[in-house]
């Protein structure tokens, strides 16, 4: 088992979030959350994440759970939030670059290389984050969170405001990398 989310419950004040959500995902694979804006996908996206602790239940991620030791569990995903949290002044490689020392990643060099070809980042490669269209900025964002290849992948509206094609390019850059992933998307 990969992640195992078991009767989840979210309180803001009196507003209840999410209401005894249970679910599985195996290892390997993809399942989408749908739902209305407002439904809790992004609060339970955050509680997997260990960003914010459920009200109520438990969250494993390989069955480690997530309140008990979220360092170890962290280490184990990559996240693409909904507002992707980039720097708009630092270039592409200098970004990850970055990421990859916050991960420790080892051969962080070829590391990068290898998630820049799997992200198609190349023809943008020389701008710096700021200067690029929506579609390039969340294959940014696709790469950090593959930058230290992750188990899991949690990907949040991954193709949120962009154009037909570029939600073609992304969902083409998200099945290249989910090899062997378990992946959650919203």
């Amino acid at each position: 088992m990969s992640i195992k989310v078991d009767k989840v419950t979210k309180l803001y004040g009196s507003q209840k979030a999410l209401d005894e959500v249970s679910f599985q995902v195996e290892r390997g694979q993809i399942t989408g959350l749908l739902g209305p804006n407002g439904a809790g996908k992004t609060t339970l996206m955050r509680i997997i994440t260990c960003l914010i602790p459920p009200t109520e239940g438990q969250v494993f991620v390989n069955n480690i759970n997530t309140m008990e030791d979220p360092v170890a569990v962290r280490r184990m995903l990559g996240y693409l939030p909904e507002n992707n949290p980039l720097y708009p002044d630092m270039y592409i490689r200098e970004y990850l670059e970055f990421v990859a020392a916050l991960y420790k990643v080892s051969s962080p060099k070829k590391r990068i290389e290898e998630i820049i070809a799997l992200t198609g980042l190349e023809p943008e490669i020389s701008k710096t984050i700021g200067k690029l269209s929506k579609g390039f900025r969340q294959r940014v964002g696709l790469a950090q969170a593959l930058i230290h290849d992750p188990e899991v992948l949690i990907l949040d509206e991954p193709t949120s405001g962009l154009d037909p094609n570029q939600i073609l390019e992304i969902r083409e850059v998200i099945k290249r990398a989910s090899v062997n992933k378990t992946i959650i998307f919203s």
